[in-house]
C-alpha cells in the first residue's frame, strides 16, 4: 500500500538463535521453512498507517487471507520430506483448515479438516473451495480439536495441530523474518494457541526487538498460563473467534515463557472500535483476530513499532453490522507546524506571481495585447506562426504592462518570414 513514510530499509535476513534444548524447535527450524515457503509463497507487504503511528505487516493479504498457511504448508512439506503422506486431519477455527486445504490442493495430497459449528460461513465455504473435506463438530475449537484426534486414530490419518507443532510455529516463524528488514522496536502479535507469537519471537528477539502479546479480555489463557494458571477455563465469546481457545499449546508456552517480553489484554469494545478504524481509515479489512494487535499497540510505546494483521476471514454481514453500530471516535487533527518544523501558526504559501500575461491576450479583454509579437497556433499536428497581434495604443503607456513582468519569450522578436 502506498504511504507517505519513505520505506524501511532493506538488511540481510538475521542470525537467529536456539532455544533451550528441552524446547523442539529453533533457528535452523525457521530458516529451512523460510527456504521450503520461498517457492509458493511471495513476503506480504507493509503498510504503515499514519493515523496509529504503527506500521501493519498485512497477513490478511496472505494467500487464504492468514499467516496460518505458512505453518500449515511448512508442515506437509517437510512431512513429504520425510516420506510421509498421509492424508492430514487438522481441527480449526476456520484459519488453519483454509491453510491446511490450500496447501493439500497445492501439493495434491487428501486433507479433511473439523471446525466448529460457529465457525464463520465464509472461513467454512474457503475450506470447501480448496476441495478439503469439511467436518463441523461441537461449539468450540477444543471440542472439533477432540473429534480431530479420535477421527485420526479409527483411520490413520496425520493429526496437524493448529500451534502446538515444531513445523507449524517455525513456517508463522517467517513472519518474523520477514519484519526483520523493518528493524522496529516492537512488534505487536495477537496469541490464541502462541504459535504466531512464539514463532515471531524466536525470529526477532536476537535483535533486541520487543515482542509484545496480544488477547483479549476473557480469552486469555496464554496470559493465565505463563502466570502458573494451567487450569482449562471455557473461554467468553469475542469477536476475534481466531484467538478463542481453551488451552494454549505445550510447545508455545515454554517457548513464549523465556522470549515474550508482555501481553496486552483488550476489551472487546476497543477490539471493535480498532477493527471499524482499520476499514474505514486505512481501507484494511481485518477480521476479529487480525485487528487485536493494533488495538493492544495503541497502549504500546515505541518509535518504530508494527502489529501482524494476522487475517482478514471476516463475514460480509458482521462488517456491516459493525460498520452500522460502531461510531469511532473522530482521529486527532494533525499540529500545524511553522517553517522550521516546530508547532504553531502555518506557514504561508509565499506569492509565485503578482502579474500574468495572457499567452492570448486576444482572448483576454483586461490586459492589452503586445505591441510586436507574434502568437503561435498548431496546424495539422505542427507549431506554425500566425498573424501578428494587434498592438496597444503608444499613447496609452499605462496600458502596457511593465517591461520587467513580460515573460522573456515576449521580448523576442520574430523571425523574417
Amino acid at each position: 500500500m502506498d504511504s507517505d513514510v519513505a520505506p524501511p530499509p532493506v538488511h540481510p535476513t538475521p542470525a537467529v538463535p536456539d532455544v533451550d534444548a528441552g524446547v523442539t524447535v529453533g533457528a535452523s527450524d525457521l530458516l529451512a521453512a523460510q527456504a521450503r515457503l520461498r517457492r509458493y509463497l511471495l513476503p506480504t507487504p507493509l503498510h504503515y498507517a499514519e493515523r496509529f503511528g504503527c506500521w501493519l505487516k498485512l497477513e490478511n493479504l496472505q494467500r487464504t487471507g492468514s499467516y496460518k498457511v505458512r505453518g500449515a504448508l511448512n508442515a506437509l512439506l517437510a512431512a513429504r520430506e520425510r516420506g510421509d503422506t498421509r492424508p492430514t486431519i487438522a481441527a480449526s477455527a476456520g484459519n488453519h483448515a483454509q491453510g491446511l486445504a490450500w496447501a493439500a490442493y497445492r501439493l495434491g495430497l487428501p486433507a479433511i479438516t473439523v471446525m466448529p459449528r460457529s465457525a464463520p460461513q465464509t472461513k467454512i465455504a474457503g475450506v470447501a473451495h480448496w476441495g478439503a473435506t469439511v467436518r463441523l463438530h461441537g461449539d468450540s475449537y477444543d471440542e472439533a480439536r477432540a473429534f480431530a484426534t479420535e477421527l485420526s486414530v479409527q483411520h490413520g490419518y496425520r493429526l496437524l495441530p493448529a500451534f502446538d507443532d515444531p513445523d507449524v510455529i517455525a513456517g508463522q516463524g517467517t513472519v518474523g523474518l520477514e519484519l526483520a528488514a523493518l528493524m522496529p522496536d516492537v512488534v505487536i502479535v495477537p496469541i490464541g494457541g502462541g504459535g504466531l507469537a512464539a514463532g515471531v519471537a524466536l525470529a526477532l528477539k536476537s535483535q533486541g526487538v520487543r515482542v509484545v502479546g496480544a488477547q483479549v479480555e476473557n480469552v486469555d489463557a496464554m496470559a493465565r498460563a505463563l502466570r502458573g494458571d494451567l487450569r482449562p477455563r471455557e473461554p467468553a465469546a469475542t469477536l476475534a473467534d481466531g484467538v478463542r481457545v481453551k488451552q494454549p499449546g505445550e510447545i508455545t508456552r515454554r517457548l513464549l515463557a523465556s522470549l515474550l517480553d508482555d501481553i496486552v489484554i483488550v476489551r472487546e469494545a476497543e477490539l471493535r472500535e480498532t477493527l471499524v478504524r482499520l476499514a474505514l481509515e486505512e481501507h484494511v479489512i481485518a477480521e476479529g483476530a487480525g485487528a487485536l494487535a493494533l488495538a493492544a499497540g495503541r497502549r504500546v510505546a515505541g518509535r518504530r513499532k508494527c502489529a501482524v494483521v494476522s487475517g482478514g476471514n471476516l463475514d460480509a454481514d458482521v462488517l456491516a453490522a459493525l460498520l452500522g453500530s460502531e461510531r469511532p471516535r473522530a482521529p486527532r487533527k494533525p499540529r500545524r507546524r511553522t517553517r522550521d518544523g516546530a508547532p504553531g501558526e502555518a506557514v504561508a504559501v509565499p506569492t509565485v506571481a503578482t502579474t500574468v500575461v495572457p499567452l492570448r491576450p486576444e482572448l483576454s479583454p483586461r490586459v492589452p495585447a503586445v505591441s510586436g509579437n507574434h502568437r503561435r497556433v498548431m496546424e495539422s499536428g505542427r507549431l506554425t506562426r500566425a498573424a501578428p497581434v494587434a498592438s496597444a495604443s503608444a499613447d496609452d503607456p499605462g496600458s502596457r504592462p511593465p517591461p520587467d513582468a513580460i515573460p522573456p519569450c515576449l521580448h523576442a522578436k520574430p523571425r523574417n518570414a
